[in-house]
């Protein structure tokens, strides 16, 4: 088959790794000592690398992350708090996996929201769906949804989300009607699946910011149990 059909071909099957193979392939005398077979599965691996690589920037755009973050930049000097170790056992994203939480602690300024994003960020090159909210937007875009009728669909969409990350937890107060609203998302999520929560208020402080006790009781119950606990330490970043 000659060269530029079988390019089109490739085109229109939505195959561009191996059609970039194939040119690399044709212009590099050197492929030429390979097996049919080694050349093959060279193209089938550039085709899997890429598809791979556009699945995890299409899961990393839908997350809405509010900071370029990632592993590889992320300080885990001694000073911060952070054991190397540990972190770097998270980013592989077991306890996702397992539907356990992460609450990242700490003062203004240390480091919280880099820290969440890097740990979603490396959720998504782990094939894990996320979404990044500030709480109070979040907060927002569930009273925008109670007054078009969407909040169901809102919640579900969150429910299918297999890390859901809430920063600046608890920072302003909450009404009945805003924590009764996210005990439904905290709870439609419990056991099925992970939610990070990113804040500089103490746990031990949480439940007096909450506006009912037995919505308080409900909330934490299925946030902090089964939750990782991060502190970071420090001065500010």
């Amino acid at each position: 088959m000659l060269r530029q059909p079988l390019s089109d071909k490739l085109t229109r099957l939505r195959l561009p790794g191996f059609r970039e193979g194939l040119q690399e392939q044709s212009e590099n005398p050197h492929y030429a000592e390979l097996t049919f077979e080694e050349r093959l599965g060279i193209q089938v691996d550039l085709e899997c690398t890429r598809r791979d690589n556009s699945s995890r920037d299409r899961r990393s755009k839908a997350a809405r992350f509010a900071l370029p973050a990632s592993i590889e930049d992320l300080d885990l000097s001694p000073v911060r708090g952070l054991d190397r170790g540990f972190i770097l056992n998270l980013a592989h994203g077991e306890w996702i996996s397992h539907h356990l939480n992460i609450l990242v602690l700490g003062p203004t300024g240390a480091g919280k929201s880099y820290l969440a994003c890097t740990l979603g960020k490396a959720a998504c090159r782990q094939g894990f769906s996320v979404r990044y909210h500030r709480t109070s937007r979040i907060l927002h875009e569930i009273m925008l949804s109670h007054a078009d009728g969407s909040f169901p669909k809102f919640l579900a969409s969150l429910a299918r989300v297999k890390l859901l990350i809430l920063d600046d937890w608890l920072r302003d107060p909450l009404a009945v009607s805003q924590a009764r609203d996210l005990l439904e998302i905290i709870d439609d999520r419990y056991g099925r699946s992970s939610t990070l929560v990113a804040t500089q208020v103490p746990v031990e402080d949480w439940h007096a910011r909450l506006p009912d006790p037995t919505l308080g009781d409900a909330i934490l119950d299925r946030l902090i149990h089964n939750a990782y606990r991060l502190e970071l330490r420090g001065e500010s970043m």
